[in-house]
Order: structure tokens, then sequence, then C-alpha cells
């Protein structure tokens, strides 16, 4: 009798474990399935589109274009912006020689989507990139692979048509050098998608083990010493400047700092009245004064269009100004950001404007400049900022969409902003949902009050504005044409 029991009970541990494994098989493929068919990744368009781009009849026409992002940067870090502990007198004296935005958003507070928006001049949704990507193999990457990853996505698309591809097309020399942040392996890879040339990370420089690549060549290995990093950028963003000076360049310059941990060099420690921070921040001014003055010496000043901006609010240390909230956060510090652009004989020296505009938009500008028409196969949220910067318009959005990770959190129509219930930034209660909110950021830029009740039918509309986008994500996420 014990026999037959203990028989019966393998059996059923054996059915079981057989039943689990079918199970686990099943949802896997099924999970692969799903991927597959949710990428919907169409190669075909892109390769289209880049074919369809013209080269220059004469190149020497074409501007130069540099964009400087700095990593986790705060809307009140520059002393044109505020700062007082912070001293920034090279990115000072761009914006008094160019043009000061003062309400300039990333399309989201993280690394990885907000790089996305930047080169594809599309909401990172439609990249199905939503949160920062981790090195291959590393336990943060594996447990997103789990359902964090949307549809297993862990670098940039292969059919996503970033902005150093077109102007690789028109007859731009192209360069990245820094944090390139949108994944580690083929077809992913800087020099796989537009860049000719590339120096840093695929990661940020918190991520171990930090290693240094020249093309797909590791230049520095680990252990890195940080405290050169902006020295070395400088010296790679020089050397590219004056090996390109007859032809049109490119120069994506995404400066590592001041994401944590923070490092200065020698000449810098010690120097700012706001710490590591601040020493941090005053030698990236300095890398932008050595790049400025560079231009000068080549005669390339009125020949380039020089942009500064960051990917996002500050994390642990940093100002936000006047905002709320911080780096991860749907309030205004988390997204908007500082943004600095200077053209001489385009751009009128001391213009300031509060027109409502993204990071998006610089690729719509840098395609503007270069003569290259926006992509017709697909939606484009970026518009010409060029525009405003001219000061030929006073607007560019009326509407901004907050995105935390995937999820669609709030929206901005002209001054008003309807946060949907999520997690805020109160310490006591900071894992709870609170809200919904709405603020007029004309009146309260620092998110202070919750008009709901005052303005209930201003807070229902821009419910439904969240409730119709939501839909048309959902039902072309993508953006195809």
């Amino acid at each position: 009798m014990k026999d037959e029991k203990r028989l019966t009970r393998r059996k059923f541990l054996k059915g079981s474990l057989a039943a689990g494994a079918a199970l686990a098989v099943g949802g896997a493929g099924c999970r692969l399935t799903g991927n597959a068919l949710g990428r919907d990744y169409d190669p075909a368009r892109s390769e289209s589109l880049l074919a369809g781009v013209q080269p220059a009849p004469n190149p020497a026409d074409l501007p130069n274009l540099i964009v400087i992002t700095a990593d986790d940067l705060g809307y009140g870090d520059l002393g044109c912006y505020g700062s007082r502990t912070i001293h920034t007198p090279n990115l000072d004296r761009m914006a008094a020689e160019g043009a000061r935005l003062t309400d300039f958003y990333s399309s989201a507070p993280l690394c990885s989507p907000a790089r996305a928006s930047l080169l594809t001049g599309r909401y990172a949704l439609r990249s199905h990139i939503a949160v920062p990507l981790y090195p291959s193999g590393a336990p943060l990457d594996l447990i997103f692979r789990l359902g964090v990853y949307r549809y297993g996505v862990r670098g940039i698309p292969p059919d996503e048509v970033l902005l150093p591809e077109l102007l690789q097309r028109r007859g731009y020399r192209t360069a990245l050098l820094g944090k390139w942040h949108l994944g580690d392996r083929p077809p992913h890879l800087p020099r796989q998608n537009g860049f000719d040339y590339f120096y840093g990370a695929y990661f940020s420089n918190d991520m171990e083990p930090y290693t240094i690549y020249r093309n797909e060549e590791v230049a520095v290995a680990p252990p890195v010493d940080q405290s050169t990093l902006t020295q070395d950028l400088t010296r790679e963003a020089l050397d590219f400047i004056r090996e390109n000076k007859e032809r049109p360049f490119f120069l994506d310059y995404a400066q590592p700092f001041p994401h944590v941990p923070l490092h200065a060099s020698a000449a810098f420690r010690g120097r700012s009245a706001a710490g590591l921070y601040g020493d941090t921040v005053e030698e990236i001014d300095w890398s932008i004064g050595q790049i400025m003055q560079a231009l000068r010496d080549l005669g390339l000043d009125d020949r380039t269009l020089v942009i500064f901006t960051s990917d996002n609010g500050p994390w642990w240390e940093g100002s936000t100004g006047p905002l709320r909230g911080r780096k991860n956060l749907p309030f205004e510090g988390g997204f908007r950001v500082p943004f600095i652009a200077r053209w001489p004989g385009v751009i009128p020296a001391g213009l300031v404007s509060d027109a409502l505009s993204a990071n998006f938009d610089i690729y719509a500008a840098c395609l503007t400049a270069a003569g290259i028409p926006l992509p017709a196969d697909r939606i484009v949220d970026g518009k010409d900022l060029l525009p405003v910067l001219r000061g030929k318009a006073s607007s560019l959005h009326d509407t901004f969409y907050y995105y935390k990770g995937a999820r669609l959190v709030g929206v901005r129509y002209r001054n008003w902003k309807y946060l949907r219930r999520h997690m805020t930034d109160n310490g006591g209660y900071a894992g709870l949902s609170q809200g919904p909110f709405l603020f007029n950021l004309e009146t309260d830029p620092g998110e202070s009050y919750d008009l709901i009740e005052a303005e209930p039918q201003i807070a229902a509309s821009l419910a439904r504005m969240l409730d119709r986008w939501d839909a048309a994500m959902d039902a072309n996420v993508r953006g195809w044409l």
C-alpha cells in the first residue's frame, strides 16, 4: 500500500514538473512570438527613405552642426538660468550671443528614452525604448528582459532613421563623442547607426565594467580614470573639428557628466562653490569654451549651429531652479532642461523665448538646416526649431506629453498641465500614488497648487486629451504612415 502511494506521488510530481516545463516553454514561446509581432519592425521602409536622400550639390554651402548634451544637468545649474554658485562664463556668453529657451523639454526624464527622441525626432515610445538600457548580461539587463524592455527591445531599432544617418547621405562627416546608451550589440552600435566615428562608452559612467571605445575597438579598458574624461572628450572634439574643417560635419557631443559618479580633473577640482558637482559643471563649461574658440580660430563660426542642452533633470545633486521634482519624476524639474543655441548671422544675439519645444525638435531643425525634408513615411513629433531661434515664430507646439517609462502620465496644453495619479516627490509617501493634479505653469511653475477643484472643466478636457493620445499610440505606436 505504501509503495503504491509513493508511486502515485512520484507520478504526480513528474506530471507536475512536465506540465510546469510545458507551461514555461509555452509562455516563453508566446512572449517571443508576441515580441516579434509587437516590435512591428519595417527595415525596408527605412532603407527606401535613406536611398532617397540626395547628396548636397555643393557641400561647402552646408552648415556644420554641433549638438552638446549634458547628462543630468539641472535647469538652474547655469549662470544664464539663475545659478549663483556655479560659474559658466562660456555658456553664458553663448546665450548672450545666441538664443536661450525657457520652456524646452526632454521627451523623457531618463537617459536612453531621451537620447532616442533626440536622434529620431519622435517620442521614445515609438522606438519601444521606455527605460534605461543596461549592458548585455548585467543583472538588471537579465531582469528587464523578463518584461520591462518593451517587446524585448534592447537597443535602437534598426528601422528607425537616425539624424546622423540622414546627414551622412547628405554629405556630412559624423561623430559621436561620449555616451551612447542605445545598445551595446549589433545592430545597435553607433557606427551601424550613422556615425562615422565614435569615441566614448556604450552606457552610463556608473555601469561596470566602464569601457571607452574608439569605434568598435576598446580604447581604454577598465579601470577608466574618469577624472580625465572631459579633457579627453574635448581633445577628441577639437581633433574632429580640425580634421573636417573643409567639409560639413555633425558632432554629437554627449557629455557623460554631471551624471554620477562625479569627477573633475585636478585643474577644476575644488574650484566651485557648489562642491564636486559644481566642479564638474564648470569643467563642462570650459570644454564648450574650447570648442567655441576653435570654431572662431578656424573661421567656422558663421557656418556652425551649436546647440547645448541636457538629457533630463538632475539626479542626486543639481538645481532645478524654480521647478519642482527631479530626474525620473513627471514634474517640471525632471523634464524641463536648459537650451542654448548659437549661429552668428542666423540666430539674433540675446534672444529669449518661452516657446514650448522639446529635444525631438532638434532633429527637425538640423534636417532643415541641412536641406533635408522630414521623413514622410512615419510620424515625426518634432518641428523645426529654427523659426523660433531666429525670432520669427513665438510658438512651436501647444501640447507636450509626459511619459514615465511606457506610461503616459501627463499633458501640458499651453500653460495648463494635467498629471494623472502617480508616484510623487513626497519623501514620507514616496511609494504611494497621489493626484490627479492640475497646475497653471504660467502662475505656478513650481507646481505647488492643485487647481482641479477650481477648474474641473479644464482638468476633464486635458484628461480626455490623454485618453485620445493613449488610444492613438496603442493603434500605431511605431507611427508608420
